[in-house]
């Protein structure tokens, strides 16, 4: 560890943090629309949507369900279709069914797992109207599906979360499309390559001939970052030069992951008229991120006892599959940021971590990606927890349960619980059938606790709807393409789908007025509860796989056994 890296994690944490309430702001201004615009107005009418006619939740899930049965079959009509399609300079053909349906699936549930080389596989047509497009879309399907569990804590007697199609109009018109563009310029700025011609033929010093892959990259770049999405241009992501060229952009693109995931916080205290609360869930992410960052960087700045006695120059730490361009802080940074968030790290891939460092990301997706996480999806995630722990406390204290004035009863316990364990579920549910099945075994590339923390890697990713993984799986087989593509599904719709429960039914009740008896749930103390909780809960579900994986990796790793 180095004092200028110290120093650039402290910045980037102020500057997160000091973010938070201004695009608070700016997100409660465009998602309570008092305002619409003439361009706002002409996608009602085109679309058919009466903009005043608001949903409940089952209607509002169920025109999320549509809107997403709908995306996924388009995209994955265009990855079939690609090889007739124009924008195809390199003339690849179709991709194969069971990929371009991981694909599909992947995208569509901001997930954007790749069992493939975008530069390789995809077409520039599909890289753009597939991929990028749904970058934004399950990205601002995500901010209204928090926006809808908000409006359940904020609204009294109300049958009625919103309206699905006005939210996602908002959230892409206003907020992601605008920002968007001003971040794709920076990055052409910057160095990232914006081009439509086809890929460029050069000669290197040696005489040998080498193909550069270029294309509209800094597009697709900024909406991947600022959405939480992790679908590049590149197969390497955001370690190739092309898509993160310099110490500037790599910063920038690092506070792109979180600038939303913070905002949403604040828009939720405001939205809810008590900025307190949403102070006290920044805090929860912010020192659960900050836990996880104090593993990271010390043991990867630290020497690899594989390397010990090979005359391995390790002063400058653990550097293999590192980009040495940013350094040894960026690239923990980077890593703890883009496991909470699905982006492509800076990386070769997460495979290059040490054991105990690999075990950061993977509690991190465990715990449903609530620190900071997906855009939205962090939120949601970390208020389901926050009901199960008021109501912990209504227990401890012998009081009703009430988490913003509502009281938590059975139907929100219920409903919050069953969301939570559709990921034990499917994470270690989908890992022992692979780790037990001759395909499932046949994609590792290790043996041992190492091979196992690849299986359990991906579907926590998968279901966590993460998409990053170790790069020791082959993962672009029959097998995993269709059983990622199930827990991905899982884990977004089986999640969302009681959530919503939770937002219908909570819009539904009466504010309660606290009393001497109410536990207090914007302060430290409430944010002490929540982080114990999390943990909690974590801990007793997915010590043992954890154990199984990188723990015994890291104790063998020590003794100087390998398995």
């Amino acid at each position: 560890m180095t004092t200028s890296g110290i120093i650039e994690i402290i910045l980037f944490t102020l500057l997160v943090v000091a973010m938070a309430d201004p695009i608070g702001a700016g997100l409660t201004h465009v998602l309570e629309g008092k305002r619409t615009t003439l361009v706002e107005r002409a996608f009602y009418r085109l679309a058919g949507v009466r903009p005043e006619n608001e949903q409940d939740w089952v209607r509002y899930g169920a025109s999320m369900l549509l809107f997403s049965l709908v995306g996924a079959l388009s995209m994955y009509a265009l990855e079939r279709l690609q090889g007739l399609l124009p924008l195809n300079p390199q003339g690849f053909p179709a991709v194969p069914p069971t990929l371009a349906l991981n694909t599909a699936v992947s995208f569509l549930t901001n997930t954007n797992w790749q069992a493939y080389s975008g530069e390789s596989t995809m077409s520039y047509l599909t890289q753009m109207l597939a991929l990028a497009v749904h970058n934004f879309l399950s990205a601002a399907t995500g901010i209204a599906l928090a926006v809808a569990l908000i409006r359940g804590f904020s609204r009294q007697s109300s049958r009625t979360i919103g309206n699905f199609w006005v939210d996602m109009t908002r959230c892409t018109l206003y907020l992601l499309l605008p920002a968007s563009f001003l971040i794709a310029l920076f990055l052409i700025w910057q160095g990232v390559p914006q081009t439509l011609g086809a890929y460029v033929d050069a000669t290197t010093l040696e005489g040998a001939k080498q193909t550069i892959a270029v294309g509209p990259v800094a597009s697709q770049e900024a909406i991947k970052m600022l959405g939480t999405n992790g679908g590049g241009f590149f197969n390497a992501n955001s370690a190739h030069p092309f898509e993160n060229p310099t110490p500037l952009s790599n910063f920038v693109e690092m506070l792109c992951i979180f600038s939303l995931g913070a905002g949403l916080t604040g828009a939720f205290g405001r939205m809810v008229g008590d900025r307190r609360q949403g102070w006290a869930i920044l805090g929860v992410m912010t020192v659960l991120f900050l836990a996880g960052l104090a593993v990271v960087y010390p043991v990867e700045s630290a020497s690899n006892p594989s390397f010990t006695g090979l005359n391995v120059d390790q002063s400058a730490g653990n550097m293999e599959g590192k980009e040495v361009r940013f350094g040894m802080a960026d690239s923990a940074l980077f890593t703890t940021a883009t496991t909470d968030a699905s982006c492509g790290a800076v990386n070769t891939m997460h495979d290059s971590l040490m054991p105990l460092s690999g075990m950061v990301p993977l509690i991190n997706m465990m715990l449903g990606e609530i620190i900071f996480g997906g855009v939205g999806s962090g939120l949601y995630g970390m208020l389901l927890f926050a009901i199960i722990a008021v109501f912990v406390a209504g227990l401890m204290v012998g009081r009703t349960p009430e988490y913003i004035g509502k009281k938590i009863e059975a139907r929100e316990v219920k409903m919050a619980m069953l969301a939570i364990l559709i990921l034990p579920f499917s994470m270690l549910g989908f890992t022992a059938i692979a780790a037990v099945s001759k395909a499932g075994l046949a994609g590792i590339a290790n043996q041992g606790p190492h091979g196992f923390s690849e299986i359990l890697y991906a579907y926590v990713s998968s279901t966590a709807n993460n998409g990053s993984a170790f790069a020791g799986l082959s993962a672009n087989t029959d097998f995993y393409n269709l059983t990622t593509a199930a827990a991905m599904f899982m884990g977004r719709f089986f999640f969302i789908v009681p959530m919503l429960a939770v937002a219908g039914s909570l819009a539904a009740k009466k504010a309660v007025p606290p009393s001497p008896g109410t536990f207090p749930t914007n302060g430290a103390l409430f944010a002490a509860l929540l982080t114990g909780v999390i943990l909690i809960v974590g801990g007793l579900t997915f010590f043992p796989a954890l154990a199984v994986g990188p723990i015994v990796e890291h104790l063998s790793m020590q003794a100087g056994t390998h398995f």
